[in-house]
């Protein structure tokens, strides 16, 4: 319950890291009059591992509080600052700097002749077959260095041409110019004729959707599932800030099976066939062509067709609904009350009793606690909210995420 209570803190503060905010933050204070010993275990071990808090902060409005218990409180401060440093060692994931690094200077994507698709398929064989849609088929490759890649072939049928030919042209344009560990790496491209080819990095765990359908035999416990959208929030926050592009870019078709899985279940975002560059200085972009996928759509974007960032959180609101139910996002199997999913929960997200009965019953009990379910439930919440200006940024999903996997840390 407490990183509950310090999380209503920290937002009625404004995620304010400054001592002079906390100070005058009477959530805060009273928590620290509740249970001064856990609140210095929580607010120490949130600044060294999450950056919501800075470090320095922390010590100086703990040492102020301190102050009023003498040495015991001193004490325990001794002891957090040591279990904090030692124990919970700050790493790479947790670092909120990281969710943006600086773009790394890469070689300019390879360009591939149709001859080397062909090689690289055993000339588009079935058995390499791994993926298919209204975009075209994506095949398991290796190439004539020995990497292996996963190879998009795009359908440039006279229906879907002109579609097709902007999509392809849209992804080489964005990803060649980003670089981030939660995006795609595209390798490559082939622009042979009237063929097209996009190249990719190849993810062995398949895409998220997959995943939660038990398509794979992966047993996917809360924090895996944690782990996933947490690096999926990172990816869509750097595309937002976009500081390789120097503009804004929305992905606009955000979702599950968008969500690619490296050997390690690291998340990865895929095919930005629809993503926008925002107008610079614009915070919205106007167009009469709503473009994305049924049970994905910012119902704002979809009624007034104004398209902004808040668009992809609303998509990613989603996801975590599925990453929390196990349920996809549309399911037409259903009965006409049940086929979507947000409005089957969205109504039960804040009560912490029916929660428990949309918890997807293939988790483990042992592996969740409560607390980080009902915080989870809570952002889940707020990014699918009907109007775009209640839904929270992607870089604040980050902070929440961090805090979340922190309380789910007590298992």
């Amino acid at each position: 319950m407490l990183p509950l209570l310090l999380l209503f803190a920290f937002r009625s503060n404004g995620f304010s890291s400054s001592a002079a905010a906390l100070k005058r933050n009477r959530v805060f204070h009273d928590l620290l009059k509740i249970n001064y010993s856990s609140v210095c275990f929580v607010l120490i071990s949130v600044a060294f591992h999450t950056g919501v808090i800075e470090g320095p902060t922390c010590l100086s409005i703990l040492l102020h509080h301190g102050t009023r218990g003498g040495e015991a409180s001193h004490s325990i401060i001794s002891i957090h600052l040591t279990i904090a440093a030692g124990i919970y060692k700050p790493a790479e994931l947790w670092q909120l700097k990281d969710q943006c690094p600086a773009p790394k200077k890469r070689n300019c994507s390879s360009v591939f002749t149709l001859k080397e698709m062909e090689e690289a398929t055993s000339a588009f064989s079935d058995a390499n077959l791994i993926g298919k849609g209204g975009f075209g088929r994506v095949y398991k490759g290796v190439l004539r260095n020995g990497e292996v890649v996963a190879i998009k072939k795009m359908d440039l049928s006279p229906s879907k041409q002109a579609d097709g030919e902007r999509e392809f042209r849209v992804e080489v344009d964005i990803l060649s110019r980003l670089d981030h560990p939660n995006l795609v790496t595209l390798i490559g491209y082939c622009a042979d004729g009237k063929h097209r080819f996009l190249v990719y990095e190849f993810m062995p765990k398949g895409n998220l959707q997959d995943l939660l359908n038990g398509i794979s035999e992966v047993r996917m416990d809360w924090p895996l599932r944690l782990k996933i959208a947490l690096g999926a929030a990172r990816g869509l926050a750097y595309l937002h800030l976009s500081p390789a592009v120097g503009v804004p870019i929305v992905h606009r078709d955000f979702k599950s099976s968008n969500i690619l899985l490296s050997e390690f279940f690291e998340a990865k975002i895929s095919d930005f066939g629809l993503a926008k560059l925002m107008p610079e200085g614009a915070d919205l972009y106007s167009t009469t062509r709503v473009l994305g996928t049924f049970g994905y759509f910012d119902p704002e974007y979809a009624l007034t067709g104004k398209l902004t960032l808040q668009s992809d959180v609303y998509a990613f609101g989603v996801v975590l609904l599925e990453l929390l139910t196990g349920r996809r996002a549309i399911e037409l199997s259903q009965g006409p009350t049940d086929q979507n999913l947000i409005l089957k929960v969205h109504q039960i997200l804040n009560d912490r009793k029916k929660l428990r009965k949309v918890v997807d019953a293939e988790m483990s009990k042992n592996s969740y606690t409560m607390e980080s379910i009902t915080m989870f439930a809570n952002l889940a919440s707020r990014c699918v909210c009907f109007e775009s200006s209640g839904r929270p940024s992607m870089t604040e999903c980050v902070k929440e995420l961090q805090l979340i996997i922190y309380a789910n840390m007590k298992v």
